[in-house]
């Protein structure tokens, strides 16, 4: 629009020249000695349009051309900085996805080419970005040091290397470190919300509960923190601050202090109600509970509530009567009236709202409770079988499985049986009254064989092939009888090695009792 505007005018301007020019037609004289030069009007005009617009033309191309170095350097330093920016564009998508490793790499090169000093902060402080979510605490610490190094003087620039610094120690849980770098900043007039939020998250780290109380207030009134995290914060440090309190008015001017929404929370309520009972003031206590439940039904302060003096039960069970009437399946206000009932020694109404506490949820409090009440009606076996059940749905105990022991063995038949209640061994046969002056010497005993080894007592009287029996009956000895016992038990057959040097003797394969399987004593 304004290049039209020119020209429309400079065509005005033309034209109304050229129309001037006609009407008054003349000459123009030029004296120069010894020279006389004459001209018309027109011409004259003409001519100094042309050296005009020459000494324009001319001077706007010395300037061009006087302004080629300064132009080249802006050149460079344009690309220089288009590269830059692409790198630092490249590094923050990397962050952003979530590869760090490219990440750091960039932003590191960045940090070496560029020469602006605003992009060697931002390049210092991304890269350590970078390297603390690689958990490279010791390549984020030097990033950290060049960047300051870089910010020399600039107060913006030293308060972002802070924050970004702060930030980082307090994700990996050093609060101290964290809020001594942004102490400064709050003693200089620095109240940026994110800077706010710092301080709140390092104060309630450390624990510091004025701090945390009033920064989280501050914060929850402008609007910038969530008010779920914000009541968190508050309700803790409020109710620190009440328990912490000395005696007397100190915890009195810290329970002035909070609003009214401030006082209806949980765990505010809760330490008011101490308080107040250490005071001996229980329609007080009672109150705050009574205004916390109002706005919020939770457990703790019912139970609380129920928890009182006998001559607050008549007082404290019409209150729960009432909330009962809006909310009548709520088991935790009928365990309350049942403790409440307890308290007073109305036994009657006590069994029925902690019966229908039990009917919406299996509570331990309530076994236990009606344990207590049995107990105290002399009905031990109900008293016991509730507190049985209070100790089941507490906690969780392991299932016991079957017992599946073999039944005892049947040693009747032992030769040498122990008897476990008069600890004597019975011989198979009787033991002679008198001993022998001399007993006899033994015989020399003869090579083992395989049939040594098997359990059957008969395996002995076969020996090699064509072998003459004995001219005598063999004399049975304590160790046959016993080996009769346990080769007649009802034992399953077991396969062996192919290679085992224990094998049944040659003469009766697979004789070995009733059971017909044949054993060979374990290898030693």
């Amino acid at each position: 629009m304004r290049t039209w505007f020119w020209t429309l005018l400079l065509a005005a301007v033309a034209v109304a020249l050229a129309v001037f020019l006609r009407e008054h037609e003349g000459n123009v004289l030029i004296l120069v000695q010894p020279w006389r030069i004459q001209v018309s009007l027109t011409f004259a005009v003409l001519l100094i349009v042309g050296v005009f617009l020459a000494l324009y033309i001319g001077l706007r191309l010395l300037a061009w051309l006087l302004s080629i170095p300064s132009r080249v350097r802006a050149w460079r330093g344009r690309r220089a900085q288009v590269r830059d920016h692409e790198l630092l564009e490249r590094g923050w998508i990397g962050f952003l996805e979530g590869r760090y490793a490219h990440a750091e790499k960039d932003l590191t090169r960045l940090l070496g080419q560029t020469r602006a000093q605003n992009r060697k902060v931002v390049a210092a402080l991304s890269a350590a970005r970078a390297a603390h979510a690689l958990a490279e605490f010791s390549r984020r610490d030097e990033l950290l040091a060049q960047a300051r190094d870089h910010a020399d003087v600039d107060a913006g620039l030293n308060e972002a290397v802070a924050t970004v610094a702060a930030d980082m120690l307090l994700e990996q849980g050093k609060a101290e470190e964290a809020l001594e770098l942004l102490t400064p900043l709050q003693d200089g007039g620095a109240r940026h919300l994110h800077t706010q939020r710092l301080l709140l998250r390092a104060h309630s780290a450390l624990g510091h509960d004025e701090q945390t109380f009033s920064l989280s207030r501050s914060l929850l009134r402008r609007g910038v923190l969530p008010a779920a995290e914000g009541r968190v914060l508050l309700e803790g440090a409020a109710a620190a601050r009440l328990r912490a309190a000395g005696p007397g008015d100190a915890w009195r001017a810290v329970w002035k202090d909070l609003k009214s929404d401030e006082r209806a929370l949980p765990e505010v309520a809760l330490a008011a109600a101490v308080r107040f009972e250490a005071d001996e003031q229980p329609d007080e206590a009672a109150r705050a509970l009574e205004a916390a439940i109002a706005e919020k039904q939770d457990t703790r302060l019912v139970l609380a509530y129920a928890r009182c003096e006998p001559a607050q039960v008549k007082r404290r069970l019409a209150k729960a009567e009432e909330w009962l009437a809006r909310n009548p399946n709520d088991p935790d206000l009928l365990c309350a009236l049942g403790m409440l009932c307890l308290a007073g020694q109305i036994w009657g109404p006590a069994e029925r709202y902690l019966l229908r506490s039990l009917k919406y949820r299996n509570d331990p409090r309530s076994h236990a409770l009606l344990g207590i009440l049995y107990d105290r009606l002399d009905r031990p076996s109900d008293a016991t079988r509730h507190w049985r059940l209070a100790t089941v749905a507490g906690m969780p105990l392991p299932v016991l499985a079957s017992d599946g022991s073999l039944p005892a063995a049947d040693t009747g038949a032992d030769p040498l049986g122990l008897d476990a209640e008069g600890m004597d061994y019975y011989l198979a046969e009787p033991v002679p009254s008198e001993l022998p002056e001399a007993l006899p010497e033994p015989e020399p005993l003869e090579a083992a064989s395989a049939a040594d080894y098997v359990l059957d007592p008969d395996a002995r009287t076969h020996g090699e092939a064509g072998a003459a029996a004995p001219a005598t009956a063999p004399v049975r000895r304590l160790d046959d009888d016993l080996d009769e016992y346990f080769d007649s038990a009802p034992i399953p057959g077991v396969n062996f090695d192919d290679g085992d040097d224990h094998a049944p003797a040659e003469g009766k394969p697979g004789q070995g009792g009733a059971s017909g399987a044949s054993w060979s004593s374990p290898k030693n």
